[in-house]
């Protein structure tokens, strides 16, 4: 049985809509209190972060109202990148955290992403049984008037998050001399991303750090990677970063004006880790990994699985197979040593330690030529259609004919209501036609 409220990342809808509204966010919170309450300890934390979304006011008050209502004490940091609050979590010892976010997705969505204690994203198991708490009598799960849970702002989140991603390289590591262009989407790295480079000695010029609530990732960040192109070039900076809303996502840009996408990233991490003997066991990519991505790892011995699309499914498989790099396409990108889940500042840094010694940024990702690729997100009213007869018997012609001559994928988005079509081969006109048997059948 498939799951009421959670999707591949979280909870994410429109807002004032369905799940995404004050009522239901009170319920998330006091469903969530309940499951992390330890009757062990005397200190029952939750800790809060969002992005810049106009909506994290009118929702962030009823998540901590459902919190406090549960006996959980509520630590609020404000716009934040989404593994600041997972590393946070863990530092602080709290219970759990829960960042108030729908990444990459425009302003009129929300959503929530939830970890545990040792920050990291809850399994499927967990959030079935947070669903049925949430479904349950809220008289059930409310709390004594003398043990419900208080609530303190803590106004250095974005200062603790910056030392913490610093201690991870030595303590002589700058960037002195480097010009990087960002792009931080007017989301939650909108004052942490500049401050970081800067704090390391580089020169930083910066865009999408003006957010209003209501621009957030709007024709800016990693789903609009032309921005950086332009300012990379402009400013003639040595790397261009593009995050999205929450920071979770990468997408990079070369001094020459060259994207660089999640597939080329980890080809270029996983050969530098395996180098410097670092890299654990191999890769784990995901099913919308490029094909190229997979032929490199082969001829470089280097192990490669996919996992489901999702960077939660990346990290589970991660921990299966002790692997500690994996990441998607996307820009999610997990460095196992460091980090519990996708962090796009964490991986600047990594690349831009790797660059230390003047190699150039177009030096370091050319590792491999990508299979031509398309992908094609059909918007859809019930994303239930995939599994009419007419798209199944589209779906299975369109493989029938891709078949040998290169891979198609077919799958429901897991954080839009949407239908995304994958289809990969040397062969141009036979993906657009393959991409088109199934468009039809969905339209």
């Amino acid at each position: 049985m498939g799951k009421k409220y959670f999707g591949t990342d979280g909870i994410r809808g429109k807002v004032n809509q369905d799940k995404i509204n004050g009522e239901m966010f009170f319920r998330f919170g006091l469903a969530t209190g309940t499951y992390f309450k330890n009757i062990k300890k005397n200190k029952q934390t939750a800790i809060i972060a969002k992005d810049t979304r106009l909506s994290g006011y009118t929702l962030e008050p009823a998540l901590v109202s459902g919190l406090t209502s549960a006996g959980m004490n509520v630590y609020t940091l404000g716009p934040l990148p989404t593994n600041g609050l997972a590393m946070l979590t863990k530092k602080m010892k709290a219970n759990m955290g829960i960042m108030i976010t729908a990444s990459h997705n425009p302003y009129f969505d929300n959503g929530l992403k939830l970890f545990g204690p040792d920050g990291l994203k809850l399994s499927d198991k967990i959030e079935k049984k947070i669903e049925k708490l949430i479904d349950s009598k809220i008289n059930n799960n409310l709390s004594e008037p003398k043990i419900l849970g208080r609530v303190k702002r803590l106004e250095d989140g974005t200062d603790k998050y910056i030392e913490i991603l610093k201690n991870n390289f030595p303590s002589t590591f700058s960037l002195k001399g480097l010009k990087i262009a960002i792009d931080c989407a007017n989301g939650a790295a909108y004052k942490a991303g500049s401050k970081l480079f800067k704090s390391l000695g580089a020169k930083v010029f910066a865009i999408g750090i003006s957010p209003n609530g209501l621009n957030i990732n709007d024709k800016c960040g990693s789903t609009f990677p032309s921005k950086i192109k332009i300012l990379t070039k402009k400013c003639k900076a040595d790397i261009g970063i593009s995050l999205d809303g929450d920071a979770d996502r990468i997408i990079i840009c070369d001094e020459k004006g060259n994207i660089i996408d999640g597939d080329k990233i980890i080809a270029m991490l996983a050969e530098r880790w395996k180098r410097k003997k670092i890299l654990r066991g191999g890769v784990i990519g995901t099913l919308m990994s490029n094909y190229g991505l997979e032929r490199y790892f082969k001829k470089n011995q280097i192990k490669f699985i996919r996992s489901n699309v999702g960077d939660r499914y990346v990290k589970e498989k991660m921990q299966k197979n002790n692997f500690n790099l994996g990441g998607e396409q996307s820009g999610h990108i997990i460095l196992g040593k460091f980090a519990t889940t996708g962090d796009g500042l964490l991986v600047a840094l990594e690349v831009l330690f790797s660059m230390r010694k003047g190699k150039k940024a177009s030096e370091l990702f050319k590792i491999f030529k990508p299979t031509p690729q398309l992908l094609k997100n059909v918007v859809v009213k019930d994303k239930s259609i995939i599994n009419t007869k007419k798209c199944k018997n589209a779906i299975k012609l369109a493989n029938k004919i891709i078949n040998g001559h290169g891979r198609m994928l077919v799958r429901k988005s897991g954080t839009e209501s949407a239908i995304r079509i994958m289809c990969e081969s040397e062969n141009k006109n036979l993906i657009l036609k393959c991409i088109n048997i199934v468009n039809r059948s969905i339209k």
